[in-house]
Order: structure tokens, then C-alpha cells, then sequence
């Protein structure tokens, strides 16, 4: 059991009443009563550090998007779903998590901050605009997608500014009722919130250029916009100067696998190459990457994993907002790590030096992380099954098509979680995880995983994390050569218990040799006794089924703990590598087939029915030699 101790939220109120006397003394006529004041809660402190689960991508009525969707939630309306409390969703129903988050950050665009919801307010100058009567006006899914396509077109300045558009009086509120709501729901020891934004970068086609901004504490007086520069670049240099200012804060890098290849671009935004100062910068300000969430997962593409039978989880291939193919080369993070490597291996730095986090990117307040209680993100326009994909039209549509088109609704997924090894449940110990990338993301499931490396832990436990951290390297850390020993990986992952059981733990290997970047994927711990074949690096099948019908699983099969003490079978101690764990649950209903056992239909044929839901660990970084490596 882990050692714990406690420690004041704040210090304790001065008791200036029923101070003693000396012995003998008459009693003080005057004095008042003793009075009882009680404590401030106690915060739980874990030195071996607790996973912690939560949210770092949450949109709310505030966002231009979300709004039109017919989103009302708030920021403090969020904070309480997020909390356990019951919201309802833009088409009626009620949203609930099965068990409350541990942090969030409410993320909501950047770009004209609370406007759109002030031209639905015919009282405002916003809102006798033509747009803003338009958007009054809009009360259909139809006409809401057909209003936000406009919406986004007059925001990215095609059509132009009115004069009275732009109230920074609005943006101001705003961002004001952001903070207040993280503000009034941090509760230490038990919920942590963070003011955050969204930085709504896109280049010149809509690739995604996606930023989430996490404040540690005290945040800037107002976000930086995409209205003052889009550039990701500028975003940095201006995240430096508040840093400077004593405003603490990271951007988090998201949905990747939309940004047709320009996320991980090698590089710079001039189109120039990067240098030791492009890689300081960006190591600094986006040490973490959102690994998954409802638009897909950005781990990898089969097309640049072909020897990853895990590649094609959950995969959204299109530009967001659009049916535009997105390139898979610099739009996938297991890419952007091996090409790191070459960088530090041939040029001394590496700016793509990311440890992981999943999110929601929900837009109604409230994330879907559940597969068997899912409800997409984009509020009444895909709050039914029919509406996203999963279940036919009552009649097929003017073209023949028996389910809703013209969107990639049956592509999402639900949403995923961003994990960190933390000593308590306070800004300060969740955000110097992430600085650290103590953290994991899980595709929805609260999976725990943790990846310990160094020299001489053969003898350890696994479950002697004391020792791991006294002698090894934790996820997020670089590990130096040590001559030409072989180091020593703990991997270690435990199931959620209201989820499948775990199947098989995996760690995957990136490395460089002759100037190229290089990857596998090692199964190193299997379930039901089962053992890896050394020829193929892989468990056997273990038998767990899903009956289609009713969702219904295995039940004897899979395991409750995966751990395995591993060498890498093909170290080479002169050779830049990365290791990171991937532990994958038994075969489960996806969403969609959930959605079709409900509605009493055959699942789609051309959908997955099964999933497997997964966790990863941020890397551990191995060098030859002590680096030069930006960042490090």
C-alpha cells in the first residue's frame, strides 16, 4: 500500500479568541467565546503519485461552433458534468459520466470568443448583423450546418468585418467567465480545473493546426488569437513572453491526423529548415500531443505502420469540416517521433519530443467516453444514430443513400482521456506532470499503464514503484547510455474494472540507423497464461469473442494486470531510440454497433463492429551519449 500524507489546502485561519491565561488570573470579563473553526480540507499526497483522469479539450456555448449546434452549456455548467452531475444535451436528453473526472480544462475557440452567442441576441449590435439574424434564424440541423459553413467562411475573413462585429467588450466577458468558472469549481484534493483555450489554427485549405492553451495558474489577461496571428510560431514567441511574465502555460498540439500533413511538417512555417532554436521553442511550449479523441486517433496510419496490425484504430482520413482526403506523412505522432530522432541523431535537436494526453473535443460541455453511451460532439446536428451514420434513414435520400452523408460523423469515435502520474490532485502536481510527460491518454477507459526504464531494475517488482523511481527513467525521461549495457524496461497496465479485461501489453520501439528512422511493435506480456512467440513478437489469439447481437463480451477471458520486465531483443547502445507502451483491451462494441442493437438493426457493413480500446504511454527517450538535444 502506498505511503500517504496530507497537507493544507491553506494555512489555517490565526484564532485570536480563547487565548489562555496565566494561572491564577481572573477570567476576562470581555473575552468572547471559544470558537470553532474548521479546518480546511486535507489534501491526499501520494509520493509513489496516483493516476488522474480528465478532460483538457472541452468546448461550451462560449465557441462560435458549438453554439450553432444548439449548445447552452457553460463553463461552470461543464465543470459540474465533469464533476458527476447530470447536463442535458442539446437534443433533449440527459448526459452523465459513470464516474466523475479528476480535472478539466473548459477550451472553448479562441477566434471572436462569445460573439456568436451575442448575435443570437437581437438586442445587440452583433446580432442586427445579417449573419446574426441568420443565425437567429437557424433551427434545423440543416440550416444550422448550412449557417456554421457560413459562419466559419465570415470568421476566416472571406466575408468580411462589420465594424460592430468585432466587440472586444464580448470577447472580454468572455474569457472573464472562463476564468471565473475555473476559478469557482478547483476544489484541491478532489477537482482540479485549469483555465485553458483553444488556438483555432488552420492553414490556407482547413488543415488543422489545432492548439489547446493550459494555464498553470494565473492566466494572460486575454487569450492569443488566430485574429492576431495564425501562425503557431507566433503563439509560442507570445507564450514566452507571458511565461516571462509569470503566466505559466503550454499548448497542446490536436487532432493531427487532420492536418493533411503539416502538424509534423519538417518545417519551419517560412518553409525554412529548423534549427536548435526552432526545436528549443517548440520543445518548451508543446512538450505534450493529444494522441486521440472524437475525430480519431493521430497515433499512427497503417500506411506508415505497415507491420502494425493496430494501426487502423479509429481513424478519421479527411480535413475537418470538409470530404478532403488528410496525407498521412506528417499528420501522425509515432511519424513525428521516429522523424525527431533523426534530427537529434544527424542535426543535435529534436523538437518533436512529445509525451501523450487524449481528449474529448466535445462541444457540448460534456465528453462521450463511453462507447455503450455515446452521443458524438457536434450537439442536435448528430445527437441521434441516424444523424451520424450508424442506423439507416426511415427512407433513403434523394440519392440513394441509405444513411446521412455529406459529413464523417460514422468515422469519430468516442472520446478519449488524458491521464497523469501525479503526488496529489492540485494545478501545481497535474501541471508539472504534464511539463514532465508523467502523463498517458487512453482511449476512453481509465486503463492505468506505466513504463519505467534503466540499469540493474532486473531484480525489482513491478509493483515496487519506490525503487523504479529511485533507479530508473519514468515515461516522459530520457535515459542516457550507461558503455554498452542494455537497459531494462518495467511496463506495467492495469484494466478499468466497468471495462473489458486487458489482452496484451505492447511496447513500441523507434529508432535510428544509417540516417533513417525505424519502427516494431513488441507484444511483451500476454493474457491467460498464454506466452510470445519469439519468431513473431506476438501473443496468440486468446479466444475472447463479442456476441454482435447484445454486445455482450467475454467474461473468461483477458486479465485484470499486465506487467512485464523486458530487454529490447536488438539494442544497440550507439543508436537514438524511443520506447512506449501500448496496452490493448478484449475485442468490444464499437459505438456504432451499440447504435444498431439498440435500434434493433444490423450493424453497418461497411463499419467496424468490434474495437479494441487501448492505452499509451508517453515515450522514454534513449541517447547514446548525453545530448545536445533541445528540449531535453
Amino acid at each position: 500500500m502506498p505511503v500517504m500524507r496530507y497537507m493544507p489546502v491553506a494555512a489555517a485561519m490565526l484564532l485570536a479568541l480563547g487565548c489562555s491565561k496565566p494561572d491564577g488570573a481572573a477570567p476576562d470579563a470581555a473575552a468572547a467565546p471559544t470558537v470553532e473553526v474548521a479546518k480546511p480540507p486535507a489534501v491526499e499526497v501520494v509520493p509513489e503519485r496516483m493516476a488522474l483522469y480528465g478532460d483538457l479539450h472541452v468546448h461550451t456555448q462560449l465557441s462560435f461552433d458549438a453554439y450553432i449546434f444548439g449548445t447552452r452549456s457553460t463553463p461552470a455548467t461543464a465543470y459540474a458534468y465533469a464533476k458527476g452531475e447530470p447536463l442535458q444535451h442539446p437534443s433533449g436528453f440527459t448526459m452523465q459520466l459513470k464516474k466523475p473526472l479528476d480535472f478539466e480544462a473548459v477550451t472553448d475557440h479562441d477566434m471572436y470568443m462569445g460573439i456568436v452567442r451575442a448575435m443570437d441576441d437581437p438586442s445587440t449590435k452583433p446580432g442586427q448583423t445579417e449573419l446574426g439574424r441568420k443565425i437567429q434564424a437557424a433551427t434545423t440541423p440543416q440550416s444550422r450546418l448550412a449557417t456554421f459553413q457560413e459562419v466559419v467562411a465570415f470568421l476566416r475573413g472571406s466575408g468580411g468585418t462589420p465594424p460592430d462585429f468585432v466587440d472586444t467588450s464580448v470577447i472580454r466577458a468572455a474569457w472573464d467567465e472562463v476564468i471565473a468558472a475555473a476559478q469557482n469549481n478547483y476544489e484541491p484534493g478532489k477537482f482540479t480545473t485549469f483555465v485553458g483555450y483553444e488556438f483555432t489554427a488552420s492553414g490556407n485549405n482547413r488543415e488543422n493546426l489545432h492548439r489547446n492553451v493550459i494555464f498553470r495558474d494565473t492566466p494572460a489577461e486575454l487569450p492569443f488569437a488566430v485574429t492576431d496571428s495564425p501562425n503557431p510560431e507566433d503563439l509560442w514567441d507570445w507564450l514566452d513572453a507571458q511565461r516571462a511574465e509569470g503566466h505559466e502555460a503550454l499548448a497542446i498540439p490536436h487532432n493531427s491526423n487532420g492536418s493533411d500533413g503539416l502538424m509534423f511538417d519538417l518545417r519551419q512555417a517560412d518553409g525554412t529548415p529548423f534549427n536548435a532554436a526552432y526545436a528549443e521553442q517548440r520543445a518548451r511550449n508543446e512538450p505534450l500531443v493529444e494522441i486521440s479523441q472524437v475525430k480519431g486517433t493521430s497515433e499512427t496510419h497503417p500506411l506508415l505502420s505497415p507491420n502494425d496490425e493496430w494501426a487502423d484504430f479509429e481513424l478519421m482520413q479527411v480535413k475537418i469540416a470538409t470530404d478532403q482526403f488528410s496525407k498521412a506523412p506528417g499528420s501522425y505522432v509515432r511519424e513525428a517521433l521516429r522523424n525527431g530522432l533523426v534530427l537529434a541523431a544527424t542535426e543535435g535537436f529534436n523538437p518533436f519530443r512529445f509525451g501523450f494526453v487524449a481528449a474529448s473535443d466535445t462541444h457540448v460541455g460534456a465528453g462521450a467516453f463511453s462507447e455503450d453511451n455515446y452521443w458524438s460532439k457536434v450537439g442536435f446536428v448528430d445527437g441521434t444514430a441516424q444523424q451520424r451514420g450508424s442506423v439507416p434513414l426511415a427512407e433513403p435520400d434523394a440519392s440513394g443513400n441509405r444513411y446521412a452523408t455529406g459529413n464523417s460523423f460514422e468515422t469519430w469515435g468516442a472520446a478519449g482521456l488524458a491521464a497523469v502520474w501525479a503526488e496529489s490532485n492540485t494545478r501545481e502536481a497535474i501541471y508539472d506532470a504534464f511539463r514532465r510527460k508523467e502523463t498517458f491518454g487512453t482511449s476512453g477507459p481509465r486503463l492505468k499503464v506505466r513504463l519505467f526504464g534503466g540499469y540493474g531494475l532486473d531484480g525489482i517488482a513491478a509493483g515496487d514503484v519506490t525503487a523504479l523511481y529511485a533507479r530508473g527513467v519514468p515515461m516522459g525521461g530520457d535515459l542516457l547510455a550507461d558503455g554498452d549495457k542494455v537497459p531494462v524496461f518495467h511496463a506495467q497496465a492495469m484494466r478499468d474494472p466497468d471495462s473489458a479485461p486487458l489482452q496484451r501489453l505492447q511496447i513500441v520501439k523507434g529508432w535510428v540507423a544509417d540516417g533513417e528512422g525505424h519502427e516494431q511493435v513488441f507484444d511483451v506480456a500476454c493474457a491467460d497464461g498464454l506466452s510470445v512467440d519469439p519468431a513473431t513478437q506476438r501473443c496468440p489469439d486468446n479466444g475472447a469473442s463479442v456476441d454482435i447481437t447484445s454486445c455482450a463480451f467475454s467474461q473468461d477471458k483477458g486479465a485484470a494486470e499486465l506487467s512485464a520486465v523486458w530487454r529490447d531483443p536488438d539494442f544497440d547502445h550507439t543508436q537514438h531510440a524511443f520506447y512506449y507502451v501500448r496496452v490493448l483491451e478484449n475485442p468490444t462494441c464499437r459505438w456504432s454497433t451499440w447504435d444498431a442493437v439498440r435500434a434493433g438493426v444490423a450493424p453497418r457493413e461497411d463499419l467496424k463492429t468490434t474495437i479494441q480500446e487501448r492505452a499509451w504511454s508517453s515515450p522514454i527517450w534513449f541517447a547514446p551519449a548525453k545530448p545536445a538535444v533541445a528540449g531535453a
